[in-house]
């Protein structure tokens, strides 16, 4: 996470800079350039009605520089000016020299009764001992480099000028580039822009001021593309290769290779006065049907320098030597023109950022997505290498892929029209909602992806980087005009406009400045419920191989914060405190609750302050291969929730929890956990008998998995108004609709109507990839324990278990599959199935349960299906003493000539099922 002290000290900053003015009339003779803000470092100390900037302020390594937009301003605010010179000095600095350029001297007639002993001079010097340097924008000719340097080794520097006339002249140059100033500013991620500042009297805002209208690009990027995109008509990524997703979001920051429906794999930013491409895979940088492009992309970063290309990974030194350019194989230099690496490293990362800003170019692949899967609990945006480097830059690499294929490449004339680009379709969608714009359909049609990159973009905690706080602040801006959807499942979402307010709300609210004064906008209807005081949680858990929710029967209502006290056994051990059971994120068109409705907190500290947006039960997350005994946590403040646990609860008890205020409610098992709606247990009068009746399934689970019967954690089960998939779904937890709740917490009901939804998904966490055959036993031998738990447990015969299990069922699946050729590719589920009930009916439980007690005691398995069927085929046989290789060859599994050898001295099962068809 950034840290928010720097944020702090922007503030602090602007106000000494800013101190003592009320306002600034900007409606003089002096039309200033708009300033370009990028990085972590710029903010602005003046924002007119458009959003426009005409003066900011920076850092760049020790030093610190203003600039205004107009060199008229050195002398239009001298009590500006004069808190400006006192700031650059910096801290604790008893130096007063100032240097000025003679072509801003008029600055030192308003220093005469200063403190400041001002010396006007022809050029900049380093023998100069001065702390602070005024220019104005056209005078730092062959100073930049030293002043470069000056401002980096501790200097201050303030320079005023406008660009807008300078663009005038010079209608093909690069501005942001090419005017004098910006070799300078530009370095420290404050560009002056062709564009004019609208003139206004402008109040002095106590606070660094911030608009909607500000987050805007701050380049037509056409010629850059015309450039890059010279001769190239595509771009071919196939090949097995997996990119991740770019999130283009700086202002200076631009897609150049996107996919059929936008998702970004390769993109270009300015920086400083350098540039930088990212590629979403580094492996696309060794790809000869690539090389035009990267032949382009090393002219473009190289900038006609004609300098050393340094070049880190050794499968691109060929493709990149194409280029014509001096290739070198090294690591990072400072005197190369271009570096070319990978996204794995951060040995170099402010190495790099200040060789870009000083104008070095940097070409960059990789993919974040396998660091995302292998991290979890990690945030790929802040945490992850190449995101530590491309950040600051505009670009950051995701969790999310893209696949592999031919992408047309955009028309350089269309491009930042038709393509899709976050920060201008958040300001057409803010001008929507703030001042009814009207939205273009395709920009309609883009509103639910802006909102799921909004969120991403939130979670890069960036609250140090004025561009970020920009967002921020036009986001919260947007939700406290328009309002969320109060979405529930009698009032779906399905706009793309709601979509994008339900994505945004959850992570706006833990971003912004006053996350309690944005609660009443996004959840209208938040009862004050009764609250407990100083809850103690006793922790005993010993967990194998997998993390562990441990129930609190405490809830947090939206919104609302509590302290918890933590025991310093578990302090920055992997434990996290987790608000919300409903972890599934949807993805779906309609929405009966926002996408993302839980929150996690890594257990960093003795006292931990947590809160969700959406309120949810508090459990306390166990990493695997912890044991922890006898240890408590103590929850400063909660709602007490409906919460039975077996042989802890007492009858007395339960009958006053059972109405206890929280809207969910658990109760836990000895091997299973059901979080249901509380309306679902306030009449609930014997959960002791509930708990008897789970606990036999969950052994008869065990018997057939033959497993031990208390197991390694506990399952859970969470109904929930909406799931991610399907109408039930396999996981810890296992993840159904509200309305299963019933039949869970029903005895009467599994007795009489079965459960087959619900031990389906519970066999679904007892395969094995050593015996599952995917895709086609994926939804068939789950099926397994809902036949056993139905016939052994329930009482109910499988005929009746299941509307397919009927005797005709059967037989006609058995019976089309084996007239239609007995095609594997057509042996799955029901089909399936089939194969596992006859070998069941001939043989029995048990010898399944010999089957899977065999596989306990094995190792080093076949990992394709041909291997592991005739592993099965071998296995079972052995097991029941018979040759089953006609069975299974009358299934159409591939047995091998070498499985017939191994079982040929067993005697042959030739009476099978499967034998009357054929």
């Amino acid at each position: 996470m950034a840290d928010q002290s720097i944020k702090h000290q922007q503030e602090r900053d602007y106000v000494f800079l800013m101190r003592g003015l009320k306002e600034l009339d900007l409606c003089g003779p002096y039309i200033s350039s708009d300033l370009v803000l990028t990085g972590d470092h710029a903010f602005p100390l003046a924002m007119n009605n458009q959003g426009q900037v005409p003066m900011a302020a920076s850092l760049y390594g020790r030093g610190r520089i203003v600039v205004l937009g107009h060199e008229g301003y050195l002398t239009a605010f001298p009590a500006l000016v004069e808190n400006a010179l006192t700031w650059l000095r910096g801290d604790g600095s008893d130096n007063v020299s100032v240097g000025v350029q003679k072509n801003a001297s008029a600055v030192a007639d308003n220093l005469s009764k200063s403190t400041f002993q001002v010396e006007i001079v022809e050029a900049f010097s380093n023998n100069l001992g001065v702390a602070v340097y005024v220019t104005d924008a056209y005078s730092v000719g062959e100073d930049q480099k030293d002043l470069v340097a000056f401002l980096k080794a501790g200097g201050g520097l303030l320079i005023a000028g406008q660009a807008w006339s300078w663009a005038e002249v010079h209608p093909k140059e690069n501005t942001l580039l090419q005017f004098q100033g910006n070799k300078v500013c530009g370095v420290a991620g404050i560009y002056l822009s062709e564009r004019q500042c609208g003139v206004e009297c402008l109040p002095v805002y106590p606070q660094i001021p911030s608009s909607w209208m500000a987050v805007v690009l701050g380049k037509n990027f056409e010629d850059d593309l015309e450039f890059l995109l010279e001769g190239i008509s595509e771009f071919d990524l196939q090949g097995g290769a997996i990119a991740s997703e770019i999130l283009v979001h700086g202002p200076l920051a631009f897609p150049i290779g996107t996919t059929n429906d936008g998702q970004v794999f390769l993109a270009g930013a300015y920086y400083g006065q350098g540039r930088v491409i990212v590629i979403s895979h580094e492996g696309f940088l060794g790809q000869e049907k690539l090389a035009p492009f990267w032949n382009n992309a090393v002219h473009w970063l190289d900038e006609g320098r004609e300098g050393v290309v340094g070049v880190v990974p050794d499968f691109a030194f060929k493709i990149l030597q194409m280029s014509g350019l001096q290739c070198e194989k090294t690591n990072f230099r400072e005197d190369l023109s271009v570096f070319v690496c990978t996204a794995y490293s951060d040995e170099y990362v402010a190495e790099i950022q200040h060789f870009v800003a000083e104008g070095g170019g940097l070409l960059i692949g990789g993919h974040a997505w396998w660091w995302a899967h292998t991290h979890q609990g990690q945030n790929p945006l802040t945490d992850f290498s190449g995101n530590k480097i491309l950040n600051k830059m505009g670009l950051s690499l995701l969790g999310a892929t893209i696949g592999g294929g031919i992408y047309k490449a955009p028309d350089t004339s269309q491009a930042l029209k038709e393509s899709y680009h976050f920060r201008q379709l958040l300001r057409c969608f803010a001008g929507h909602v703030t001042e009814g714009n009207e939205l273009t359909e395709k920009e309609e049609e883009s509103l639910k992806r802006l909102g799921k990159d909004c969120s991403t973009f939130l979670k890069m905690q960036a609250h140090d980087c004025s561009s970020y706080r920009q967002v921020v602040s036009s986001l919260t801006d947007i939700i406290m005009r328009s309002g969320m959807p109060q979405v529930s499942e009698s009032c779906p979402v399905t706009s793309p406009r709601d979509h994008l307010l339900l994505n945004v709300g959850t992570e706006v609210f833990k971003v912004c400045p006053d996350p309690d004064a944005l609660l009443p906008y996004i959840i209208k209807d938040n009862p004050l419920l009764p609250v407990v005081y100083n809850q103690r949680i006793r922790i005993n858990v010993n967990t194998k191989g997998e993390l562990e929710w441990i129930s609190t029967g405490l809830y947090l209502s939206a919104g609302m914060k509590t302290f918890i006290a933590i025991p310093a056994e578990i302090i920055n051990n992997g434990w996290k405190i987790q608000i919300g059971c409903q972890t599934d994120f949807l993805k779906a068109n309609e929405l009966k609750r926002a996408p993302c409705v839980h929150d996690n907190f890594p257990i960093t500290s003795e006292m931990m302050q947590v809160w969700n947006l959406w309120g949810g039960l508090i459990y306390l997350v166990a990493p695997p291969n912890t044991q922890v005994k006898g240890v408590e946590v103590i929850v400063q403040v909660a709602v007490p929730a409906p919460y039975y646990k077996s042989g802890v609860t007492t009858a007395a008890e339960w009958s006053l929890l059972r109405t206890a205020p929280a809207p969910w409610a658990e109760l836990e098992f000895e091997n299973i956990i059901l979080t249901v709606p509380s309306e679902f247990v306030q009449g609930l009068d014997r959960p002791d008998e509930l708990a008897a009746h789970w606990d036999t399934i969950m052994r008869s689970i065990a018997d057939l998995a033959v497993i031990p019967h208390k197991f390694p954690r506990k399952e859970r089960f969470v109904t929930d108004v909406q799931i991610s998939a399907g109408w039930m779904h396999a996981g810890y937890p296992v993840m159904a609709h509200k309305v299963s709740a019933a039949e869970l917490v029903s005895v009467e009901h599994a007795k009489s109507q079965g459960l087959w939804g619900p031990i389906h998904e519970l066999g679904h966490n007892q395969q094995r990839s050593c015996w599952e055959f995917p895709t086609h036993t994926t939804e068939c031998t789950c099926n397994l324990w809902s036949v056993y738990v139905h016939e052994e447990v329930l009482g109910i015969k499988r005929a009746e278990a299941h509307p397919a299990m009927t005797l005709a069922e059967r037989n006609k699946r058995a019976q089309d599959y084996a007239k239609g050729g007995r095609n594997l590719s057509n042996w799955d589920m029901w089909v399936a199935l089939e194969t596992y009930m006859q070998l069941q009916e001939r043989f029995g439980w048990d010898a399944f349960k010999k089957v899977f007690a065999a596989y306990h005691q094995m190792s080093n398995f076949p990992s394709e299906n041909k291997g592991k069927m005739n592993l099965y085929a071998e296995t079972f046989s052995q097991t029941v003493g018979m040759n089953l290789c006609a069975f299974f060859k009358s299934w159409g599994w591939p047995i091998e000539a070498s499985t017939e050898d191994k079982l040929s001295k067993l005697p042959p099962w030739t009476d099978h099922p499967m034998a009357q068809y054929g």
